[in-house]
C-alpha cells in the first residue's frame, strides 16, 4: 500500500443513495458527492441518472462483487494518496446487502476511517409501513438460492420472537411465501412493493391470503416481505385485513381445503377477520350463486 504522511484525515464515505425516488437524498449526501474526487458505484451506468440530476461530475469507477478484491485496493490506494472517495450502491445504504461491506473493512485495515452518510433504505421503509411490531425485528435479507438452503435458513428463524424482514425478486417470490408458510404458519405479513416509486404497493394480510393473490396477479417489482415475529403479537391495531367477499370466501375455502369442516373453517375465518358467521356465509352462498 502507498503511505502518504500528510496531515488530511483519510476517510471512505458510505453514501445512501435513493431506493425509488430521486428526491430522497440528503443536502450532506449531495454537497459530498459534488466534492468527491472518485465515486465508486456498484453499476456506473445507474448512477449516472443520480449525478445528471443532481450535477455531480465526480469521476466514476465501477465497484461490484465480481471486481472487488482487485478494485478494492485500488480504491484505497487512491484515499491514501489524499483522494476524496465516495461508495454507493444502486440503491439504499452500502454495505447493506452489498459489497460495500468489503471496501469499508479493508478501509478500516489500512487505518482508513469509514463515515456514514445515511438516507433510504427499503427494508426500513417497509418496516414502519408494514404495521408490524417495530420495537424488535431481524433484517435477513435475500434467502439462499438453493430450495434446501432456503428451508434451512427458514428453519432457523421458526422461533425467533421478532419480525423477519426479507428481501426477494419477483420471479421467487411465491415460492418463497409458500416456504414462508409451511414453515411458520400462517403469519400475519406485509409484501412491500416497489418502495417509494410510482407503483408503490403495501399489501398487509396473512400469508395464506398472499399466496392466494399471487399465485392470480404475476409479481412484478422488488420486494420486500416483512412477516411478523414467532411470538405471533401485532402492536398495532390498523393491520387487520380487508373484509372482502373474495377474502372470505378463498380464507375459508383454504381452512376447508386442509381439512377442517366447513362450519369451523366459517368460524375461523370470521374470527380471523372480526367479522359475523353470518357475513361469512353471505360471501360462501354468493360465490354460488
Amino acid at each position: 500500500m502507498i503511505n502518504n504522511d500528510t496531515e488530511k484525515e483519510k476517510i471512505l464515505y458510505l453514501c445512501a443513495t435513493p431506493i425509488g425516488n430521486l428526491e430522497d437524498i440528503t443536502y450532506r449526501a449531495v454537497r459530498t458527492l459534488q466534492e468527491a474526487d472518485i465515486v465508486a458505484a456498484e453499476d456506473t451506468r445507474h448512477t449516472r441518472k443520480l449525478f445528471a440530476r443532481y450535477d455531480i461530475h465526480a469521476k466514476l469507477v465501477s465497484y461490484h462483487e465480481h471486481n472487488k478484491h482487485e478494485q478494492g485496493e485500488k480504491i484505497i490506494e487512491e484515499i491514501l494518496r489524499g483522494k476524496k472517495v465516495v461508495c454507493v450502491s444502486d440503491a439504499g445504504m452500502p454495505a447493506i446487502s452489498d459489497p460495500g461491506a468489503d471496501l469499508a473493512r479493508l478501509a478500516v485495515q489500512n487505518g482508513i476511517r469509514v463515515s456514514v452518510l445515511p438516507g433510504a433504505n427499503a427494508a426500513l421503509s417497509a418496516l414502519v409501513c408494514s404495521c408490524i411490531d417495530a420495537t424488535n425485528f431481524l433484517f435477513v435479507g435475500f434467502l439462499p438460492a438453493t430450495a434446501k438452503k432456503r428451508r434451512e435458513k427458514i428453519e432457523e428463524l421458526k422461533n425467533f420472537p421478532y419480525t423477519l424482514i426479507f428481501y426477494e425478486a419477483p420471479h421467487h417470490l411465491l415460492e418463497t411465501l409458500k416456504n414462508l408458510l409451511q414453515i411458520l404458519g400462517n403469519r400475519r405479513a406485509a409484501i412491500c412493493r416497489e418502495m417509494t416509486k410510482k407503483f408503490e404497493e403495501i399489501r398487509r394480510d396473512f400469508l395464506r391470503e398472499h399466496i392466494a393473490h399471487y399465485e392470480t396477479n404475476s409479481p412484478v417489482g422488488e420486494f420486500v416481505i416483512v412477516v411478523e415475529g414467532g411470538a405471533g403479537e401485532i402492536a398495532t391495531g390498523n393491520f387487520a385485513p380487508v373484509a372482502t367477499e373474495d377474502n372470505l370466501r378463498n380464507c375459508c375455502k383454504s381452512l376447508a381445503e386442509e381439512g377442517l369442516p366447513i362450519k369451523e373453517a366459517m368460524r375461523e375465518t370470521a374470527k380471523k377477520y372480526g367479522v359475523s358467521r353470518r357475513e361469512v356465509y353471505a360471501a360462501m352462498i354468493n360465490d354460488r350463486e
